[in-house]
């Protein structure tokens, strides 16, 4: 007897119900009834016992105010219990702090997904101008240093489909030439890490390294990111460098990675 494929053992009710919960990205707080029917392509009354459904374990929670829906607590605490399962974020937090010592920049640990970058975690620097935290942001892979660290390490197969069809351009320094930023992934691969040159946010520069677990496969990214003022081309190449990637190399070696 042939064994099934998994995907023949989906409920398609927990499907819609998962597909109602990705509704709420990092730009999206509320929506309403009628929006989520329009974006899952379902019924009204499907939609609104999905919501019933996932209200009642709170996963989702209305606003009496608007009468549209948010996420809950509960879809809160399951996020914080992935985080804190995850080694990465236990082993990253004292080497994230000792970094922002060294260097006085707020720094991150962040992974790759479908694309982007998740920051995970964050250690502050106590400077007045700082960058805002990006902690739960989901950023384009391609214009972020972290992203680009993941993205160096991918075949050209894997990074066709890892890049979006059209590279936006979100500052006028964006790489949105193909080309271009496949050369720049090539130098990324070789140095063995990333900048961005205020990609994503006009005055924001940053500095990444990567994290190997011990099967030497890149797991995240550890990054340094400060305004473009203080981070100039000299204090990158002479300081910054170095801190990230020894910050890298550390937290690798404490997730059992061997050079």
């Amino acid at each position: 007897m042939a064994k099934k494929e998994k995907s023949e053992y989906i409920i398609q009710a927990v499907s819609h119900a998962l597909d109602l919960l990705e509704q709420f990205h990092d730009d999206v707080d509320e929506l309403g009834v009628t929006e989520l029917s329009k974006r899952l392509k379902l019924h009204k009354n499907n939609v609104f016992r999905l919501l019933a459904t996932l209200e009642s374990r709170g996963y989702i929670e209305q606003n009496k105010a608007t009468e549209n829906y948010r996420l809950g607590l509960k879809s809160l605490e399951l996020g914080q219990t992935f985080i804190k399962q995850m080694g990465l974020l236990r082993q990253a937090k004292p080497i994230l702090e000792r970094l922002v010592k060294d260097c006085n920049e707020t720094s991150y640990v962040a992974i790759f997904k479908d694309g982007f970058i998740v920051y995970l975690d964050v250690v502050e620097t106590d400077l007045t101008v700082r960058v805002v935290s990006r902690v739960g942001s989901r950023l384009p892979a391609f214009c972020t240093a972290a992203g680009k660290v993941h993205l160096a390490a991918l075949s050209d197969e894997e990074l066709e489909e890892a890049l979006p069809a059209q590279l936006q351009t979100y500052t006028p320094q964006t790489l949105s030439n193909r080309q271009e930023l496949k050369k720049q992934l090539q130098l990324v691969a070789e140095q063995g890490y990333a900048i961005d040159d205020e990609e994503m946010d006009p005055g924001v520069r940053c500095v990444a390294a990567p994290i190997r677990d011990y099967t030497r496969r890149i797991v995240g990214a550890v990054s340094v990111s400060g305004p473009s003022m203080r981070l100039s081309d000299e204090r990158i190449k002479d300081s910054l460098v170095d801190l990230v990637v020894t910050a890298g190399n550390d937290l690798s070696t404490r997730l059992g990675y061997h050079n």
